[in-house]
């Protein structure tokens, strides 16, 4: 009865999955932006959508993929929101039909060794021992999460002899602290609010002049911290800041934490990338001494969203996840063999994320990915080179990786409203921040085909649409 509508239950449903497919194909084709985004306000979208309903869904379609931001545009350049390989956006078509189910082996168990491979071919990458282990995450936010929660039940353990698995969190909890920068990803403060910690266990430490932690006030917060009767628990290191892309010291900060007992976690969602260049990966020097870290293939190895994992250096940290189930995974599974990822994941189900990037490094390879890669750092110091030369950009740091922040014509009115304006038109993506609490523009460079001529184009159009602002406001006045 229902047959031709399940994908491989009948002939007629793979005939009809093939038509449908060749169908979305043209209508990605013919409704794909032309521009970085069309423009259109939310308003305008929820009413074309509260019209919709039966009739011709696929018109609504096109329509719906017309007014969605095209990452692979040179002039989308606001977040870590890349362009995708086209291997592995085609193999996307793979894992959806296929839908396994990562949470056991009998149902996922091709998908199960592919993300095993995987995960050790990272685990060699970053430089971790035979003893470290790594899993698939949705990004940066779960891994980072992971990595603070490994952290928080190890120093419960060791300090208080406290299983808070199983016992819950002891009150001498309330006295945990974790360190970041000043601009560390609202993540970690996440994590702390969701593992009983509170948003205050988190101490932010001052950057320098490049945006990077500093290891002195590092040190000097930990000792202040300790005089106050705290606990020290963890130090959450970024390899990759969002808007300057900039690289905390994270082999001084090592040095810091290994004579304290304290869980390093480096956040490289964004910066482990540079692990493929061999002309960037020294920028990372020291990655392979932190407890737990975080890689998001989702950005700049250029893999379609979700898809990130979390590594640690030690397999068994993963310990406060292991839990078992006789309906999914009992422990006699694990003791004939049977692969177990369930058990050092968050998550129960998972998709077959770890396809999308063992497809990439098969069909474009690791040297060429490392090759795209560095073109982001190249395209970066270029573009802070062409600002610092047109007239009335300011740039506010010196890029280490693919993001650049700046102003122009040190307006806050301009700067606030110019990113604004030029998406709503549908001209151009630019990000938009505040640096010292003024606020600024960023480009974040994630697509490696853009040119500097593609920067100029753009930054035309940001001295055209400040032109109209002053003109706006000039004829108000009059």
């Amino acid at each position: 009865m229902f047959e031709q509508l399940i994908y491989g239950a009948s002939e007629k449903s793979r005939d009809n999955f093939r038509q449908l497919t060749a169908r979305m194909v043209e209508l990605l084709e013919t409704g794909r932006p032309r521009g970085a985004y069309e423009g259109d306000s939310p308003a305008a979208i929820g009413a074309r959508l509260a019209q919709s309903g039966g009739g011709d869904w696929e018109a609504d379609l096109e329509y719906l993929i017309r007014k969605s931001i095209a990452p692979w545009h040179p002039h989308t350049a606001a977040h870590l929101h890349t362009p995708v390989l086209t291997p592995a956006a085609a193999v996307e078509l793979v894992i959806g039909a296929l839908n396994q189910s990562m949470d056991s082996f009998d149902q996922a168990p091709s998908a199960s060794m592919v993300e095993i491979w995987l995960m050790g071919w990272l685990t060699r990458l970053v430089g971790l021992s035979a003893d470290g282990g790594a899993v698939m995450t949705s990004g940066g936010t779960q891994s980072n999460y992971t990595g603070m929660l490994l952290a928080r039940d190890r120093c419960i353990q060791r300090l208080w002899n406290w299983n808070a698995a199983e016992q819950g969190l002891p009150l001498e909890a309330a006295r945990l602290r974790i360190f970041c920068s000043e601009i560390a990803h609202f993540s970690v403060e996440k994590a702390a609010a969701q593992l009983g910690l509170g948003r205050r266990a988190v101490i932010r430490v001052p950057v320098d002049a490049r945006y990077r932690m500093r290891v002195d006030a590092l040190a000097a917060a930990i000792e202040q911290s300790r005089a106050r009767g705290e606990v020290p628990m963890a130090v959450a290191a970024t390899l990759g800041t969002t808007d300057f892309g900039s690289i905390d010291p994270v082999e001084k900060i090592a040095a810091i934490c290994e004579p304290l007992g304290l869980w390093l976690h480096a956040d490289a969602a964004y910066g482990g990338a540079m692990l493929l260049s061999p002309a960037l990966r020294g920028r990372l020097r020291g990655i392979e001494r932190a407890d737990s870290i975080t890689i998001d293939f989702h950005k700049a190895f250029f893999q379609p969203i979700s898809c990130g994992a979390v590594l640690v250096r030690d397999r068994a940290s993963f310990a406060p996840l292991r839990f078992h189930a006789d309906y999914l995974n009992g422990e006699d599974r694990e003791r004939d063999g049977f692969p177990d990822l369930v058990t050092c994941s968050l998550a129960t189900t998972r998709r077959w994320d770890a396809l999308k990037m063992w497809v990439s490094l098969r069909a474009v390879g690791e040297s060429t990915m490392g090759e795209m890669v560095a073109a982001l750092a190249n395209l970066a110091t270029e573009t802070a080179r062409i600002l610092a030369v047109r007239a009335g950009f300011e740039v506010l740091h010196e890029p280490e990786f693919g993001c650049v922040v700046f102003r122009y014509r040190d307006s806050d009115t301009l700067n606030e409203e110019i990113p604004k304006r030029l998406f709503l038109a549908g001209q151009a993506v630019v990000g938009h921040t505040r640096v010292h609490g003024r606020p600024a523009m960023k480009f974040t460079l994630n697509n490696p085909c853009v040119a500097p001529g593609d920067i100029a184009a753009m930054l035309d159009k940001i001295e055209s649409c400040a032109a109209g602002i002053e003109e706006a406001e000039l004829a108000t006045c009059k």
